[in-house]
């Protein structure tokens, strides 16, 4: 059962693989991020993010690269850790992710019952390529 559900619009200022910068709105509040590259395992990479106002964030959307992501984040524990859930829309509909972070890349946890196929660091599942493609395409 969900604790917690968030409405997600995010856009990419650069979908380079080495250094990704994204717009997003949760709610009522913003974040740029900026991330860099998978490491080999495709487990963890560097991540900085920053608030910012809302306002800005709507601007910066103006200029993000084709294809806006909008999804709902479902907040789920399961075994004691947080799972967040995203249910994709528009032509993403139909897609669900789950995700774990972990401390390192050699924590253990329990796999919930909702979990399917792993695709952690498969790029083809990075919202910044999902952005550009469609459930169907997948």
């Amino acid at each position: 059962m969900a604790t917690e559900c968030h409405h997600i619009i995010q856009g990419y200022l650069s979908d380079d693989p080495s250094r990704t910068v994204r717009v997003r709105l949760c709610d009522d509040e913003a974040y740029l991020t900026v991330k860099g590259a998978s490491s080999q395992s495709g487990l963890s990479r560097f991540e900085w993010e920053k608030a910012v106002s809302v306002a800005d964030a709507q601007s910066l959307l103006s200029l993000c690269l084709p294809g806006v992501i909008d999804k709902h984040r479902y907040i789920v524990f399961f075994d004691g850790r947080k799972w967040e859930i995203d249910e994709f829309h528009d032509n993403l509909e139909g897609l669900v992710l789950a995700e774990i972070e972990v401390e390192s890349e050699e924590t253990c946890f329990a796999l919930p019952s909702f979990a399917g196929r792993e695709v952690t660091g498969d790029p083809h599942y990075y919202n910044s390529y999902l952005r550009k493609t469609t459930y169907l395409d997948l």
